[in-house]
């Protein structure tokens, strides 16, 4: 009877195998916190190896609104007027944002080809000190601001982060893309590119 029950205790205990070692480890660093967003990190590089899509003609929006106050990491206020009949790149993000961190190399190398180009407005809502050291460890030179309102503009309704939008020089929202892309893709300069010649 005892020989039964031991053996019935020994089937009830998975088997030991190199794929169930593997998802144990996968489990154990996806609590860690430090491990967590490595990983999360890596997955979502995965995922901002693919460019955005561009908006079809009959889905872009129009902002009609460009009334937004913002302000730099050095203090100096920043009103979105100034984008108008401009190509700009808006980007919501944070750095503790894995899918942001993911995609952000990509930001930085399409900001180095087109800074004098197009505008760029990289927006979050966190401590200038945390932003200003989260720039300086990544080799981050794009320009950051932190809203002092909210968005009046009704087409910047960001419900998760990184949320990016590119728009044309008449106001046309081109590209909407919610979580992380490759910004410095063949197909976003490509667009952008197209852009500039009108």
């Amino acid at each position: 009877m005892l020989g039964a029950s031991f053996f019935f205790i020994l089937m009830k205990i998975p088997k030991v195998t190199f794929k169930n070692i593997v998802f144990g480890l996968i489990i154990v660093l996806l609590i860690i916190p430090a491990s967590r967003q490595f990983i999360q990190i890596q997955l979502h590089k995965g995922l901002a190896l693919f460019s955005p899509s561009i908006q079809t003609q009959s889905n872009r929006e129009q902002i009609n609104n460009y009334n937004w106050n913002l302000v730099d990491l050095n203090g100096s206020v920043y009103n979105f007027r100034q984008a108008e009949n401009k190509i700009v790149l808006v980007s919501f993000w944070a750095t503790w944002c894995p899918p942001c961190i993911a995609e952000l190399p990509s930001m930085q190398k399409l900001y180095e080809t087109y800074s004098d180009k197009i505008e760029f407005v990289f927006v979050s809502n966190e401590k200038n000190e945390t932003i200003k050291a989260f720039m300086t460890k990544n080799g981050y030179n794009f320009k950051v601001y932190t809203p002092l309102e909210a968005p009046i503009i009704n087409q910047f309704k960001v419900s998760s982060i990184p949320h990016t939008f590119l728009i044309d020089q008449k106001g046309t929202i081109v590209i909407d893309k919610n979580g992380a892309a490759n910004w410095n893709s063949d197909t976003v300069k490509a667009t952008i590119d197209k852009l500039l010649l009108l």
